[in-house]
């Protein structure tokens, strides 16, 4: 009895817990939801402060995305920042007189090089303001650097570091784990240069990977030199040869090549913001976030306007449904049929950000796009990547703009299979029999290896899609297939590249691909952008978050260095029928 008392003890415990941790949570809500309501003033002599370090840079965030911080750990630190979010913000900073500059931490900011050209551009428009940018970090890594670097200040911590040695790039090999395990894959492929498959079958990579890769980055470490060198105003070859040799290797080279102005501590910076602002000694620095800052300039254009844009935000990998997080071809192929059918809207600007995916799904979204450009204008803004399937529904554009530092092109195929028989027979000691109607009613089993009949189903849907898809570019393109067929293969371009293969029709970003989409209409000025798809309530985001990121934390610290593989092994459950999609992933560092 006095077990089952103890039992029932217990049992009443959690349940009065979980109430008052309901409760509690409603009441945080109700504070976090009060405080999002109030009413922001920008003080004046304020600085907006842009804290991206640790952050991953997306298209877009929720513009009433609230501070948890206030709260401790039970929520986790916001982990992500819009870049229409904080273009947004440091254009409002520029024309608020009330804001005298920006203090950047941006040293560990995770993005790609086309959206850290987005925000240096849009630095370098705010600096046209006479206004002034202060960065200052503890480390930097290379892209962090190459952001901070556009400040008129930059400051480094004096027991810090700085990652400038270059570019490169580390691929994940899987073969001599199938060896081990005694799974085969199979491939079926179009084009030398077609990579996603290379970490199944090989050890290291092939010498077409290595020379498309070697010619990207060098290509993308380029660029981002020739901004440095600009800003820091440092001699480009002597800039290039510090990176070269790693001549920044302590806190005080940094200092001798001019890549930061000084070694400072973090209360230096603040004394040093005190004087920017005219303040004392003693005085409180009054910042705002982009955030509060976003919220007093809440519409994008003229909100009368009759002339409205579209701009459609497709970023993640590219799969059949109605998914969250991913462009999902239901819902995408919605997205796009929605803005065509509004006479409202008078073009369409889809912006990508994608390695792409499932060839299917490509298809779906590649019909919409055709359909669409039938009735108004429609612009694609190329973002950090749009390869493969992301240059698939790319294609039909009327005009493609794509940063000089953009991965693009990788147009190529391939199917992928897996013969599990070794491991089921020889490794687990388990067999299987089978039961058929018809001669390839077993098609495709995972349990044994395939037949030449079955290979060669399979080669000829791969021929066929990479056919597909070249008359796809071709007709979006006004190019020839023997044309497209002659970047095609796989290979992956920066924009640069791309530019001159015909693959791409203007360098720049997404406001500038608005730009030429209003200047198509006649708007000049006079314009309004609506965003797609339209953004979940905050509360739906946030929660949703906290349980991601609970989830990817339990992970992390029960996989350690392992994590990386278990998000590889992830991947391969959206590679579902025939792929267009870039190499697995390039973590380009």
């Amino acid at each position: 009895m006095r077990f089952l008392g103890n039992v029932l003890a217990v049992i009443v415990g959690l349940i009065i817990f979980s109430v008052l941790s309901i409760l509690v949570s409603f009441g945080i809500i109700g504070m976090i939801a009060a405080s999002g309501n109030e009413e922001v003033t920008v003080k004046e002599n304020s600085v907006l402060h842009l804290n991206l370090d640790g952050r991953t840079i997306v298209e877009r965030t929720n513009e009433d995305d609230l501070d948890l911080s206030i709260f401790g750990s039970a929520f986790g630190q916001p982990n992500v920042a819009g870049l229409v979010n904080l273009k947004k913000a440091i254009q409002a900073a520029k024309t608020n007189e009330s804001v005298k500059g920006i203090y950047l931490n941006a040293g560990l900011v995770m993005a790609g090089q086309a959206n850290l050209l987005e925000l240096r551009e849009a630095f370098e428009d705010f600096k046209t303001s006479g206004k002034f940018i202060l960065a200052y970090d503890e480390a930097y890594t290379e892209g962090g650097y190459y952001l901070s670097s556009v400040a008129d200040e930059i400051y480094l911590n004096p027991m810090g570091g700085i990652d400038f040695n270059g570019f490169s790039s580390d691929v994940l090999f899987f073969t001599g784990l199938f060896e081990k395990i005694g799974i085969q894959p199979e491939v079926f492929r179009v084009g030398e240069f077609k990579s996603a498959v290379e970490p199944f079958i090989l050890k290291q990579m092939s010498e077409e990977n290595r020379l498309q890769t070697q010619a990207f980055l060098s290509d993308m470490n380029d660029h981002a030199l020739k901004n440095i060198s600009t800003s820091r105003n440092i001699n480009l070859d002597s800039l290039t040869k510090i990176n070269n040799l790693m001549l920044v290797r302590e806190p005080e080279d940094a200092v001798t090549y001019n890549l930061v102005t000084d070694l400072a501590y973090e209360d230096e910076i603040h004394a040093k913001l005190r004087e920017k602002l005219g303040l004392g000694e003693d005085d409180d620095i009054s910042t705002i976030n982009a955030t509060k800052l976003n919220s007093t300039v809440r519409s994008s254009g003229n909100i009368t306007s009759p002339n409205r844009i579209a701009v459609i935000l497709a970023e993640g990998e590219i799969v059949s449904g109605n998914a969250d997080g991913v462009i999902s071809s239901e819902k995408f192929a919605k997205e796009i049929r929605k803005a065509r059918k509004d006479d409202n809207i008078k073009a369409i600007v889809l912006r990508v950000n994608s390695p792409g995916g499932s060839v299917l799904a490509s298809e779906v979204i590649w019909r919409e796009m055709t359909e669409a450009k039938k009735e108004k204008p429609v612009y694609v803004s190329m973002g950090e990547v749009a390869a493969s399937g992301g240059y698939y529904i790319s294609a039909p554009a009327d005009t493609i703009v794509a940063q000089p530092n953009t991965i693009t092109g990788s147009i190529g195929i391939f199917g992928l299979w897996f013969n599990t028989q070794e491991l089921l027979n020889d490794k687990l000691g388990i067999t299987t029999d089978v039961v058929e109607t018809g001669e390839l009613s077993d098609f495709m089993n995972p349990t044994r290896q395939l037949t030449e009949v079955e290979r060669s189903i399979v080669q000829k849907s791969v021929e066929k899609g990479y056919e597909t898809f070249i008359s796809r570019v071709a007709e979006g393109r006004g190019m020839t297939p023997e044309a497209v067929k002659e970047v095609a293969s796989g290979r992956v371009w920066t924009g640069n590249q791309a530019i001159e293969r015909g693959l791409v029709d203007v360098l720049g970003g997404l406001d500038e691909t608005i730009e030429l989409a209003a200047a198509r209409i006649g708007a000049g000025t006079d314009y309004r952008v609506i965003y797609y798809p339209q953004q979940k309530p905050w509360f739906e985001e946030i929660m949703n978050e906290f349980g991601q990121n609970v989830k990817l934390k339990m992970l992390k610290s029960e996989l350690g260095e392992n994590f990386a593989l278990y998000k590889q092994a992830q991947k391969l459950k959206d590679y579902q029928g025939i792929q267009v999609r870039m190499p697995i992933e390039y973590v380009i560092k």
